[in-house]
């Protein structure tokens, strides 16, 4: 039994809401998973006592965390089930010298350049390094969330950090990112193995969004024996930015999107490529026209 009326305690949990909505959106990266989330840790709250609470932001904080943990290992497990909604908002604009308001739509999207690099990270990383660093949780607290002691969620944060802002080096990055995308292009072309080792990260990540499904592909070894399928679209495509990163975009000869290839390059490797040949995923994004 709790001492409060039930409308107080949705009258305090309606306070904390779009706190906890955020959190779930920037570990989870998508809109509907949070609101999933969200809506799961009121139907907890609403069976518990609240006597029992000390402090009530700091649990529905932990309660949203373990869920989208799990949600995120799930994922993991689960590639194809994960959520299409993080890459319908990418930013995908021709790789000319970006005018004045390509510009300013880059910084509006400097959100979704983070969630593209947050998806790089292990579920145990991304939710530290949301946590502490967007969020102020204490480590101790996120500890509790990993089933690990704070010094360990400590180190797992400061891992992500170094992980994230390896990727997001803005001075003088873009011309080398798209010198080793050139690169991959080229030994991909040529079938050079020991060329394509050299320049994809050991951990890289390629995702495949096709029309039955997602295939998720893991390893330099594994991604290199088939960068063959990368050689054609090279050939039929033009050079985009997906969130200011370099990117391959076709089209079908009556217009219609044929593909879109997003790379993400940390340290002077590629560590993600995201190919989406699914019709119905590339209508969701906003894409340029042939030209």
């Amino acid at each position: 039994m709790t001492d409060h009326p039930s409308g107080l305690v949705a009258e305090v949990f309606e306070a904390q809401r779009d706190r906890l909505r955020a959190v779930a959106y920037r570990v989870l990266g998508s809109h509907a998973d949070a609101e999933d989330v969200v809506q799961e840790a009121w139907m907890r709250l609403a069976r518990q006592d609240m006597a029992g609470i000390g402090n009530l932001a700091g649990w529905l904080t932990t309660v949203v965390g373990r869920i989208s943990l799990d949600l995120l290992r799930s994922r993991r497990a689960h590639p194809e089930s994960a959520s299409e909604e993080a890459f319908a908002g990418l930013l995908v604009t021709p790789d000319d010298d970006p005018a004045p308001d390509e510009q300013a739509a880059l910084a509006d999207a400097v959100g979704l350049a983070l969630l593209v690099v947050l998806d790089s990270l292990t579920p145990s990383e991304r939710l530290a390094f949301v946590l502490h660093d967007m969020f102020a949780v204490p480590f101790r607290d996120i500890g509790r969330i990993l089933g690990r002691s704070a010094d360990a969620s400590k180190m797992i944060a400061s891992r992500a950090r170094r992980k994230v802002h390896a990727a997001d080096r803005p001075t003088g990055s873009g011309r080398e990112h798209r010198e080793v995308v050139r690169a991959f292009g080229a030994a991909a072309r040529s079938g050079d193995f020991e060329a394509l080792l050299r320049v994809l990260d050991p951990d890289v990540r390629l995702t495949v969004d096709t029309p039955d499904g997602t295939v998720v592909t893991l390893g330099a070894t594994q991604v290199a024996a088939g960068a063959r399928m990368f050689s054609g679209e090279a050939a039929r495509g033009r050079a985009v930015r997906v969130n200011g990163s370099p990117g391959q975009m076709s089209w079908r000869p009556d217009g219609t999107p044929l593909s879109l290839i997003a790379f993400t390059v940390t340290e002077g490797r590629i560590a993600a490529i995201h190919i989406v040949v699914d019709p119905a995923r590339l209508a969701a994004i906003n894409l340029p026209v042939p030209g």
